[in-house]
Formats: C-alpha cells, structure tokens, sequence
C-alpha cells in the first residue's frame, strides 16, 4: 500500500473514532464523558459533553468526506484535541474514574495519547506540508 494509501486509511478510521466517540457524548457514554470536564470549568458539565460531541461528529464526518482534499482540517481537528486535553488531565490530577481508568497510572498513560491523536490528525490529511506551505508564504513584515 502506498503512502497515500495510508494516509487515507488512517484520517478515515480517525474519522469514523471521532464519530463512534461523537455518538457516545451524545447516548450511552454520557456520564462516563462527564468526568472529564473538571468541575472549576464555568459551563455546565452536560452542555459541555452534548456541545463536544457534536464537534466530534462534525469533525469525524468531515475528516472522511473532505480532509484529504483539505488539508487544514487536520490542523482544526488537532486544534480540537489540544482544545478538549486540560479535560483529560483534570481526570487524571483529580482522580476521576471513567472508562475503566480506575488508578492514577492508567490515567497518567491515558494523557500521552492526546499527542498521538494530534500528529495522527495534521499527518493523514496532509496538514504538515499546509503548515509548511502556508508558513513560508507569510509575507515577513
């Protein structure tokens, strides 16, 4: 399989795990979800939840339908996942239990697949030549 090949593998099974994830916020994982908005965060925990997975959706839809044409959606869909990450460490730092994390270090290994799902993100849909290309056609000022 060629690298493209691949590329488009990957965007579309993270993709369809945004959507499977978008699904979850929005029914039977809802609670689970919950724990990871930390409780200082100034919107109410299950308007966060509902809010974020509809995002998800949006974003997973949009990865399998567009991202290969448009490479700056693995950089909004990165942006997410650095956007929605103090959630995952508030779990972890206030020992929140969810998804069958029940101890600090399955928590604590939890949080180094945020930047995993960042680079999987900007890597499939051809994101790191749009940075680069975009980057050195900024008039320097």
């Amino acid at each position: 399989m060629d690298g493209e090949r691949v590329r488009t593998v990957a965007r579309w099974l993270l993709g369809a795990a945004l959507v499977v994830a978008g699904v979850g916020h929005l029914t039977a994982q809802r609670v689970e979800f919950r724990a990871q908005v930390p409780p200082w965060f100034p919107v109410d925990a299950d308007i966060v939840v509902l809010v974020s997975g509809v995002v998800e959706i949006v974003l997973g839809v949009a990865l399998i339908a567009i991202g290969g044409r448009v490479p700056w959606m693995g950089v909004v869909v990165a942006a997410f996942f650095v956007i929605i990450f103090p959630g995952n460490v508030a779990q972890f730092t206030e020992g929140r239990d969810a998804f069958g994390l029940d101890s600090d270090a399955e928590r604590f290994v939890r949080l180094w697949f945020q930047p995993v799902l960042v680079v999987w993100a900007i890597w499939s849909t051809g994101g790191w030549r749009w940075l680069r290309s975009a980057r050195s056609s900024d008039p320097v000022v």
